[in-house]
């Protein structure tokens, strides 16, 4: 028998932690999985014998590198960028890059690990990765963003491609970040490929992948309450984040006819009871993306609206709530609170924002939990589709990737539904999406033997 047959749970959560020390998300984020998937490989020896959730819990590999660049008053800064390239077995690697002063290898890494299942939970064909930097966007000048995009492009491009690894935006990183660094690979390769997804429309780019993940989020959530025969038709929705994410979130909800009524950013969150009509937020899109506001101006637009600073939104009573700013946001006590409210279900817009012990409140609670690996994968879906377009040379129409979208969320929904039903009318979806996934690239991995 192989050796890992005689591992339990804890034993191997204590070897990664062992291997992988002072990586606490990445640790978090192998558990969460882990805990579903020993009992479904129990009896499944070619698993064992193949070592193949070590394998994947290892990353293919860890490219770390230094990003020299210019600041506008002549001064040289140095920060450090990096890409994990997790597992390509089922496509090219895929993956954002993030630039924010949190980012540490470890972070990177649990990202890398999360997306190497949601990719495949997507049903195309993309492996996992994750790249960025501890460099800080806000308070930047144009110019300077440029400079660094530049020169983190530099390092990066010796170990992407179209058929190698294909990044794409993340926090910190939208449009104007992606053109920089695609304007570069195109000058150091003299290639135009798609090499990089969240591109502008003149270059390449896809209709609605600014929308993707924040719908996408909103469709799963949808679909796990069709389960129960309910729509989100008068339904209160707490969501946090002001970015990409969220604010496209809440414009669905708001379109499928529930009632938003807060919003956040790393300060704070504002609540408006009277809910968040489109006018609003395309004032909110308006306020983070051209002017680079904090989410506090918000009560000074509109009265009735306030403002609670160094707080999380988890306490507003609500019927379902879209955590959609960052990891580790939702923790065990704002579960409860959840919870207690009256929350019927939760759907991650971001990757990992509960924490473990949170997600164990919400499976013993057996209310509707869709963990970011399922729910959203519909920004990194897009993000495979504008990688067919430009493999093809062509642009699809936005009725035609709306539809594609939408198919691709009840894909996911079912899988998490096949491996996740639990009896009694309950879905585990984190299990669901859990075994989904690592059945896939597992099944990839055996065909291949030991590489």
């Amino acid at each position: 028998m192989a050796v890992s047959d005689h591992v339990d749970l804890n034993g191997f959560v204590e070897g990664v932690k062992k291997r992988n020390p002072g990586q606490p998300e990445f640790v978090q984020a192998v558990q969460e999985v882990a805990e579903d998937i020993f009992d479904f490989i129990q009896d499944k020896e070619a698993y064992h014998r193949e070592q193949i959730l070590r394998r994947i819990a290892e990353p293919d590999r860890v490219i770390s590198f230094r990003v020299c660049w210019e600041d506008d008053a002549g001064n040289i800064r140095v920060q450090r960028g990096w890409r994990v390239q997790n597992n390509n077995s089922i496509g090219p690697y895929k993956g954002g890059i993030r630039f924010h002063p949190s980012v540490t290898e470890g972070t990177l890494k649990f990202l890398a690990f999360e997306q190497t299942f949601k990719n495949a939970l997507t049903g195309l064909p993309m492996g996992g990765g994750k790249g960025g930097s501890n460099f800080n966007p806000k308070g930047k000048s144009d110019r300077e963003v440029m400079r660094f995009c530049q020169s983190f492009m530099n390092e990066l491009y010796r170990h992407i491609g179209a058929d190698i690894d294909v990044p794409a935006g993340d926090i910190g990183v939208g449009a104007r970040e992606i053109g920089y660094m695609f304007g570069q690979y195109k000058r150091l390769t003299n290639e135009f490929t798609g090499v990089l997804t969240g591109k502008g429309l003149e270059y390449g780019g896809s209709l609605i992948r600014t929308e993707a993940t924040g719908y996408g989020a909103t469709y799963f959530l949808l679909n796990m309450l069709k389960t129960k025969g309910e729509d989100l038709q008068g339904k209160v929705a707490v969501i946090s984040g002001s970015g990409n994410v969220a604010t496209h979130a809440a414009e669905k909800v708001t379109m499928l006819g529930g009632k938003v009524v807060t919003l956040s950013d790393s300060d704070g969150f504002v609540h408006d009871p009277a809910g968040m009509t489109q006018e609003k937020i395309n004032w909110v899109k308006q306020l983070k993306n051209v002017r680079r506001g904090r989410i506090s101006e918000y009560v000074d637009a509109f009265p009735g609206s306030s403002y609670h600073a160094d707080k999380t939104p988890w306490g507003v009573p609500c019927d379902v709530a879209l955590p959609c700013a960052t990891q580790n946001e939702l923790l065990g006590a704002d579960a409860r609170l959840l919870v207690a409210n009256g929350c019927k279900a939760v759907s991650e817009g971001a990757n990992m924002p509960t924490d473990l012990e949170g997600v164990h409140v919400f499976k013993d609670a057996r209310i509707l939990f869709a963990p970011g690996k399922a729910a959203n994968a519909g920004g990194v879906a897009v993000s495979g589709l504008e990688m067919s377009q430009n493999s093809a040379r062509i642009s699809w129409k936005e009725e035609e990737l709306q539809r594609l979208l939408i198919d691709i969320m009840d894909g996911i929904h079912a899988r998490c539904m096949e491996y996740g039903q639990q009896g009694g009318g309950y879905c585990d979806y984190v299990k669901g999406a859990n075994i989904a996934g690592f059945k896939k690239v597992a099944d990839a991995m055996l065909a291949y033997g030991v590489v």
